[in-house]
């Protein structure tokens, strides 16, 4: 770690452990401010099914990078990775510390550790290279890959068109191979940054807080918003802001495939899949402090960590 770099906080942890509580304690104690890393919050009028803070819990600590797109807009990690780094630094400028908290680990990784610029993908350039599939096999095409970018060829099966394709996709694209690309990172960040993690020791503990927290969002009104989606001719199962964890089940629920309680299951079930995706991408996180959702000290700890940076 190098300690001559600006102070950066990041805060992760699974959803509904008690990271946005803990992030407003953390605003009114030190000079930070709070930038959002959460895939779903992004999205304005997505209110109630992502746990968006309230007016007063923005009041007290505002947000930034939540409510800056239409739920039918696409965003991409690596718009994120763009657009946290212009907060980041707006926030150094203002002469405090940036506080990243979310639970959209993908968000942390390309953040830290930079991404690789691969071209997005072309529906033309895909539809020739299946086209010759179909005319020369995909041995012939894998024959090519060999020649070009040996080392994804010994890792891709001549029979997995999927990887295949993409592999040749990007160097008909860039002139560059696979290989090539994705060693070429982005800068490193220019942050020293404090990593904590969030979350009951007990998992059980953590499901039963999914549990009522969804019954939470019923009870405040989320079918209601989401039929406000549902309602919208742009708007479909296919995009990511639709797919999202419970908004998900309850658009299938309104179209129909499934009653409420059904829908209520499903969405508690696929929350705990989330919850126990994020908590396995943090076991391996490292450097990490981890915290207990319940335990008292958690603002001391985290304070006592930055003690030598902060102002």
């Amino acid at each position: 770690m190098q300690t001559n770099l600006p102070p950066a906080i990041f805060l992760m942890g699974p959803t509904a452990s008690g990271k946005t509580d803990l992030a407003i304690s953390l605003v009114q104690n030190l000079p930070c401010e709070i930038i959002s890393v959460d895939s779903a919050m992004i999205y304005k009028g997505m209110d109630i099914g992502t746990a968006k803070p309230s007016s007063e819990e923005l009041a007290a600590a505002p947000h930034r990078l939540i409510d800056i797109l239409d739920p039918a807009d696409a965003y991409s990690a690596a718009d994120f990775r763009h657009d946290a780094l212009r907060e980041m630094a707006d926030i150094r400028a203002r002469g405090n510390i940036p506080l990243l908290v979310g639970g959209t680990m993908m968000y942390f990784k390309v953040l830290l550790e930079g991404i690789s610029p691969l071209p997005s993908s072309d529906a033309q350039v895909r539809a020739k290279i299946e086209a010759r599939a179909a005319a020369e096999g995909w041995q012939a095409l894998h024959a090519e890959l060999a020649e070009k970018d040996p080392v994804s060829a010994a890792r891709i099966h001549p029979n997995d068109p999927q990887r295949l394709t993409r592999a040749l996709e990007v160097i008909y694209l860039t002139g560059k191979s696979l290989t090539v690309l994705t060693e070429e990172k982005s800068p490193p960040l220019p942050y020293q940054v404090f990593q904590f993690a969030i979350a009951p020791q007990d998992r059980a503990v953590l499901h039963n807080r999914i549990a009522l927290r969804f019954d939470q969002m019923l009870a405040q009104g989320f079918e209601e918003e989401v039929k406000k989606f549902y309602a919208r001719a742009d708007l479909h199962l296919n995009l990511p802001s639709v797919r999202c964890v419970g908004y998900r089940q309850m658009w299938e629920y309104l179209d129909g495939r499934y009653d409420h309680q059904e829908m209520r299951y499903r969405a508690i079930v696929a929350t705990r899949q989330l919850a126990k995706r994020q908590l396995t991408w943090l076991r391996s996180w490292q450097p990490i402090h981890w915290l207990d959702t319940f335990a008292k000290d958690n603002l001391q700890q985290v304070m006592k960590t930055l003690k030598s940076r902060v102002p």
